[in-house]
C-alpha cells in the first residue's frame, strides 16, 4: 500500500507540521524539519510495522505448525480443561467440573505448561533425527527405510496372530473320513501295515539326515534343496502332513506341525516355482488343516496365498511362472516358447484358490483363477486342443504343442476336479473338461498293433507316438469323471480309464526293475518301453499308482491292487537304502544306479495313494474329497456347507 496509508495505523507522532514547513535549512537541512525525540520519520514507522508483522507471523506460526499445534491452541489459550473434562480418579468418582467465571483451573495450566515441553522435546528430536540422516549415505538410508518398513510388518503379523482382525472366526467341524476303519482282510490289512512301515522309513530317516531342509539325500545322508521352492524350506514337512494324519502317526504329526509353527517362514527374498509352491506348500497346508482343525495351517496357507498374487499382475491376469515373493517380480522360465506361462502351471491353482478365498474371507484369489478361465474361453483352440504355452502379455497361443502329460497335465485334472470340488455345481468347469475329452479322444488317443492305449503328443499337427509316466494321471482321471460323461458315456470312460491303467502297468512290466520310465514309446516296432536313455530313468513318481488307486474305488477289480502290490514290492527291493528311498537311473539296468533323491512327492503322493488303495473306501472318501495334484485331500465345498462363525448364528 502507498506510504501515506500506512499513518493511520500509527497517528501522528510529531504532531501538525512535522511533515511540512518549509524546506529552510539549519543544521538538520534536508528539507525536513529535524524531527523532535517521540517523533518517527515514514520510513521508521514503516520498518516497525514489518517488524510488528514478522513476529505475529512467527507467533501464529508456531502455534499452527509445530508440532501438537492443536493441544497448544487448546491448553494454552482457550484452557482445554474446559472444554474437555479430565479423566475419572482412580475410584471412579467423577472430577468436579471446572470453577465458573473464568477462575484459574490449576490443571489445565498445568496440561499447557506440558504441552509445551513436550513440543518443544519433539522439535529437538526431530532435528536431531534429520541431521543425523543427513549425515548418512543414500544406502544407508534405504536400508533403513527397508528394516523399518520390515518391522511395521512384522508387528501388524504379530498383532494378525494375537486375535488382531483379518481372518474370519471359523468353527472347524469334524470332516468326513480323515479317519477309516481297518480294513476287513487281514491279508489286505498287513499289506496297508507295511505301507505304513514303509513311511515311518521314509519320515524318520528324513528326519534324522534332514530335518527343516526341504528333501533328503538318502545315499549321502544329508538335505537336498531344490531351487523350485527358492529359500523356503520344509517341503518334505508340509508334503507330508496329511500322510502323518491319515495313517494316524500323530507323534510324527505333532512333531511337523510344532515345526511349521515355530520355522515355516515365507519372508525370503528368493524366487519360487509358483506352481510348485502352490501345489504342496499352499495343498498341504490347507489340507493339514482341513483334517487336523489347527489354526496354524490356515494362517500359513493364506499368508502364502497373499505372497503369490503379485505373479497374477500381467497385462492379461495369466500368472507367471516365476516370482520374487520378496520384490513381488516375476517372469517365465526362458525356455517356454518365447516367454510364455505353461498350461499346467497357470491351469493348476484353481482348486487352492477357491479354498483360500473359502478360508480367509477374501474373493480376490478366487477371482484370479477365475480370470484365467475368461482368458481361455476367448481364445481359439486348435482342434478343440489347449495349447501348452500361453503368452502372458499378448493372451496369445505360443507353440502349438499339446500334451497330457508334462505341461499341460494337471489343467485338465483341474477342470474335473473343480467341478466335483464345487458339489457339482461349477457348470463352465465340467463344459471345458468334457470338451477337451473329447477333443483328446479324437485327436490323441491312439492303440497300438498290440492292443495298447495310449495318449500321444501333438505338435502342430503331427502326433509323436510317446507317452509320459505324468501322462498315466489319466486313468484315474477318465474313470473319476465318468459318472458325469455326457450322452449316456459313463461305461465308455471306466473303459478308457481301465485301458490307460493296463497301458501304464505294462510299462512297468516290461522293465527290468518293474518301475516304469520316465517316458515310453510306440514306434520303431517297441510298444510301452523308452528307448532313449534320457527317458529311462525313476524318481518314485505316483501316477500309475495313483491311477490304481481311482480304479480300484470306483470297479474293485483286484487286479488293481495286486498291480500296487507289485509297485510296492520293487520299491523295497530297488529303491529303499539305509537312508530312505531313491530314485533309479535306469530301470531297464540289473543293477541299482541311485539318483539320491527321496522326492517329497514320495511321502505325499505315492506312498498315500498305496496307503489308500489297501483301505476302505470310507477313508478320504470321493464324494467329500478331492485330492489337489500333489495327493492333498481339499473337501468338497457343499451348497451348505456355511461353517464360517456368521453362518453358524
Amino acid at each position: 500500500m502507498p506510504a501515506a496509508s500506512l499513518l493511520p495505523l500509527f497517528g501522528s507522532a510529531a504532531g501538525p507540521g512535522a511533515l511540512g514547513g518549509p524546506a529552510g535549512g539549519g543544521a538538520g537541512g534536508g528539507g525536513r524539519k529535524a524531527a523532535g525525540p517521540g517523533a518517527f520519520r515514514l520510513t521508521e514507522k514503516f520498518v516497525l510495522l514489518l517488524v510488528f508483522s514478522a513476529f505475529i507471523t512467527l507467533c501464529f506460526g508456531a502455534i499452527f505448525f509445530l508440532p501438537d499445534s492443536s493441544k497448544l491452541l487448546s491448553g494454552v489459550f482457550f484452557h482445554s480443561a474446559a472444554l474437555q473434562p479430565p479423566p475419572p480418579p482412580p475410584g471412579g468418582q467423577p472430577r468436579a467440573p471446572p470453577q465458573p467465571g473464568g477462575g484459574p483451573v490449576p490443571a489445565a495450566a498445568a496440561g499447557g505448561a506440558g504441552s509445551l515441553e513436550r513440543i518443544r522435546a519433539d522439535h529437538e528430536r526431530a532435528l536431531r533425527e534429520a541431521k543425523e540422516t543427513l549425515q548418512k549415505l543414500p544406502e544407508e538410508i534405504r536400508r533403513d527405510i527397508r528394516q523399518d518398513k520390515e518391522k511395521l510388518l512384522q508387528d501388524a503379523r504379530g498383532r494378525k496372530e494375537a486375535g488382531a482382525p483379518g481372518l474370519p472366526q471359523r468353527l472347524f467341524r469334524q470332516p468326513v473320513g480323515a479317519v477309516g476303519q481297518e480294513p476287513a482282510d487281514p491279508a489286505v490289512r498287513q499289506r496297508r501295515d507295511k505301507i505304513k512301515e514303509m513311511m515311518k522309513h521314509a519320515w524318520d530317516n528324513y528326519k534324522r539326515y534332514a530335518w527343516g531342509l526341504n528333501e533328503l539325500k538318502p545315499i549321502s545322508k544329508q538335505g537336498h534343496s531344490s531351487n523350485l521352492f527358492g529359500n523356503i524350506q520344509g517341503a518334505t514337512i508340509v508334503d507330508a502332513l496329511d500322510t502323518l494324519y491319515i495313517m494316524e502317526m500323530k507323534e510324527e504329526f505333532k512333531e511337523a506341525k510344532e515345526w511349521v509353527e515355530k520355522n515355516l517362514d515365507f519372508n525370503v527374498n528368493a524366487e519360487i516355482s509358483v506352481f510348485e509352491v502352490n501345489i504342496r506348500f499352499v495343498g498341504g497346508l490347507l489340507s493339514a488343516y482341513y483334517l487336523s482343525g489347527e489354526e496354524v495351517f490356515r494362517k500359513k496357507a493364506v499368508e502364502l496365498g497373499e505372497k503369490l498374487l503379485p505373479a497374477f499382475n500381467t497385462p492379461t491376469g495369466i500368472p507367471w511362472a516365476l516370482l520374487n515373493i520378496k520384490s513381488g517380480i516375476g517372469r517365465n522360465w526362458p525356455w517356454a516358447s518365447g516367454g510364455s506361462s505353461i498350461l499346467a502351471e497357470f491351469g493348476t491353482l484353481h482348486l487352492e484358490f477357491v479354498h483360500l478365498s473359502h478360508l480367509s474371507g477374501n474373493p480376490v484369489f478366487a477371482e484370479k483363477v477365475m480370470n484365467i478361465r475368461k482368458v481361455l474361453n476367448r481364445l481359439d483352440k486348435p482342434e478343440g486342443l489347449y495349447p501348452n504355452y500361453l503368452n502372458p502379455s499378448s493372451g496369445q497361443w505360443g507353440q502349438h504343442h499339446v500334451s497330457i502329460g508334462g505341461l499341460g497335465d494337471s489343467f485338465y485334472e483341474y477342470l474335473l476336479k473343480a467341478w466335483l470340488m464345487s458339489d457339482k455345481t461349477d457348470e463352465e468347469g465340467k463344459k471345458m473338461y468334457y470338451e477337451a475329452v473329447q477333443a483328446i479322444e479324437t485327436h490323441l488317443i491312439r492303440k497300438s498293433s498290440g492292443g495298447l492305449t495310449y495318449i500321444a503328443e501333438w505338435k502342430g499337427g503331427l502326433l509323436e507316438h510317446k507317452m509320459g509316466h505324468l501322462t498315466c494321471f489319466a486313468g484315474g482321471m477318465f474313470g473319476l469323471g465318468a459318472d458325469g460323461a455326457p450322452n449316456d458315456k459313463t461305461g465308455h470312460h471306466i473303459e478308457l480309464g481301465a485301458e490307460i491303467a493296463r497301458t501304464c502297468h505294462e510299462s512297468y512290466d516290461r522293465t527290468s526293475m518293474k518301475l516304469g520310465p520316465e517316458a515310453f514309446r510306440f514306434d520303431g516296432g517297441v510298444e510301452a518301453i523308452a528307448t532313449r536313455q534320457n527317458e529311462k530313468y525313476y524318481i518314485l513318481r505316483p501316477e500309475v499308482i495313483e491311477t490304481y488307486m481311482y480304479m480300484w474305488r470306483l470297479t474293485h477289480d483286484p487286479k488293481y491292487r495286486q498291480w500296487g502290490w507289485e509297485a510296492v514290492e520293487a520299491l523295497e527291493k530297488h529303491c529303499r537304502v539305509d537312508g530312505g528311498y531313491s530314485g533309479i537311473r535306469d530301470v531297464y539296468n540289473n543293477h541299482e544306479s541311485h539318483d539320491d533323491v527321496q522326492q517329497s512327492f514320495f511321502l505325499s503322493e505315492t506312498l498315500k495313494y498305496l496307503y489308500l488303495l489297501f483301505s476302505e473306501d470310507d477313508l478320504l472318501p470321493f464324494e467329500h474329497w478331492v485330492f489337489n495334484t500333489e495327493a492333498h485331500p481339499l473337501p468338497v465345498l457343499h451348497k451348505d456347507d456355511g461353517n464360517t462363525e456368521e453362518n453358524q448364528k
